[in-house]
């Protein structure tokens, strides 16, 4: 039985729920956005309470339950307060900046590398070696922040390259003299 899928999810003041013909479209603050739900579930909108149901017992049903909710959950959190992913750079010369709206990572290559925000996602810069992906589509945030760290992805002898804030990498010892 999915327990995630039976939670009921509190809908805010600020944010407009509008589902039919299996299609969601949320709408808050922070902007919206819209998704297909799976045939197999079915939302029920009763005031400010927000459900989702099945239609059968069956393995992918009882998946995709938890899974849609989760979904929904995470679009309403996304229009009321957004999501972000912390980078951290480390490494001599490993910087970022802000052009515009690009973000441009020296990372130890020849060139400095270029990535351009895509629809919905923006960049800030508050230090030299650190980076904020904000959005409000949780999906989106992640994958941006996934490219970036992909870039220079941290090595485990001395530890540089472009990690998540908070990360843990895990250190080897490295040749030792006999």
């Amino acid at each position: 039985m999915s327990r995630i899928g039976l939670k009921p999810i509190e809908i805010p003041k600020d944010v407009e729920v509008k589902y039919e013909n299996n299609h969601i479209h949320v709408k808050g603050p922070k902007g919206e956005l819209e998704r297909d739900i799976h045939p197999l579930v079915k939302v029920n909108i009763d005031g400010n309470i927000l459900t989702v149901e099945r239609a059968n017992d069956e393995k992918f049903s009882r998946s995709i339950h938890g899974t849609t909710r989760s979904l929904i959950n995470n679009m309403i959190e996304g229009v009321t307060k957004g999501f972000q992913k912390e980078l951290e750079i480390i490494g001599v010369g490993y910087r970022a900046q802000k052009q515009g709206n690009k973000l441009v990572i020296n990372a130890g290559y020849s060139h400095p590398v270029e990535i351009e925000p895509i629809e919905g996602i923006e960049f800030e810069v508050p230090k030299n070696t650190e980076i904020i992906v904000k959005g409000i589509d949780k999906q989106k945030v992640g994958s941006v922040a996934a490219e970036i760290r992909a870039i220079r992805p941290p090595e485990p002898y001395k530890g540089k390259g472009i990690r998540y804030k908070g990360e843990h990498v895990r250190r080897k010892e490295g040749k030792t003299a006999k």
